[in-house]
């Protein structure tokens, strides 16, 4: 199926007071993708979230949830999504089966058809099954909050922040079972402060700043509109002073003899630059270069954008 897993057009926020938490937002989210959705820290990502959830009533615009209008198709539109949210979010004295159970109830799941323990064995729960939630490590907690959005089986899964907190082990278990699921047909929207996770998840990600979409792209096409690069050049003497050249963008000492200098690709190579440092009298005795990468990409559009 061609149509989007999530259709968002013109969708406009403004909270009581003035404040304009979304400002003409559209896109759309290709079905079977895993797809990112980054900001700043009140750009406005949960807003929209919690807009497709029900939680907030939009000013202006449209969503569709798999096909179905958030206003004219509500019940429709949240069966097909599942949303974990930042806030970690169940009765800390029911057991996680338990909340799996009155979850998947909630949903109208009958119970022959309900997959409460094979849910809690694929985020590696299985064992915690009857123990009290509020006993559950912070990490355990965020995976049983994956498992609780997954109850009614929705075609569409949110993930927001969902590895804040999470140490590196919990984190990797946790994206595992994420590509799982998406291997299986599951969409997956994801946003994190984690750059370079969205670099290796995502197949494309939109920025959102101020309420505006700034950018909406394949990962790979993103991550190669970065113009800035860094080459790091061990020269074969101690650094008295920096050599100055107007092919430097920007020019650090690290340590007693390594320049760390940051150019632009569009206007200069790194033999100009390596040129440059030869011309100042420096014999050069090593060279490492550093890819651009998501983050170099989301500072530069981010910055822009404040302008």
């Amino acid at each position: 199926m061609t149509e989007a897993a999530i259709r968002i057009q013109n969708l406009c926020k403004t909270y009581q007071g003035g404040k304009r938490a979304l400002d003409g937002v559209s896109f759309d989210v290709p079905r079977g993708q895993i797809f990112g959705l980054l900001g700043p820290n009140g750009a406005g990502k949960s807003t929209l979230i919690n807009i497709l959830a029900g939680l907030v009533n939009k000013t202006k615009g449209s969503a569709e949830i798999w096909g179905f209008d958030i206003d004219a198709q509500p019940r429709n539109a949240k069966a097909s999504i599942g949303i974990v949210n930042q806030e970690i979010l169940f009765d800390p004295f029911f057991t996680p089966i338990e909340t799996l159970e009155i979850q998947a109830g909630l949903y109208g799941v009958p119970k022959g058809q309900r997959r409460s323990m094979e849910l809690l064995r694929a985020v590696h729960l299985e064992d915690k099954a009857k123990a009290y939630a509020r006993t559950l490590s912070g990490g355990m907690k965020r995976r049983l909050m994956v498992a609780k959005a997954m109850v009614h089986s929705p075609p569409v899964l949110v993930l927001d922040e969902p590895t804040a907190g999470v140490d590196i082990e919990l984190r990797q278990q946790l994206w595992a079972y994420v590509r799982q699921l998406n291997d299986a047909g599951v969409t997956v929207v994801l946003t994190t402060h984690y750059l370079e996770e969205a670099e290796e998840l995502c197949d494309r990600i939109a920025i959102i700043n101020h309420g505006r979409l700034i950018a909406n792209e394949p990962t790979r096409e993103l991550v190669g509109k970065a113009q800035e690069k860094v080459v790091a050049v061990t020269v074969d003497r101690d650094v008295a002073t920096l050599p100055v050249n107007a092919c430097f963008g920007k020019i650090v000492l690290k340590g007693a003899r390594t320049l760390e200098i940051t150019y632009a690709k569009d206007r200069v190579n790194a033999g100009e630059v390596l040129a440059a440092v030869q011309h100042d009298g420096f014999g050069i005795v090593d060279v490492s270069t550093k890819e651009p990468d998501l983050e170099d990409v989301f500072l530069s559009l981010t910055r822009a954008s404040n302008a």
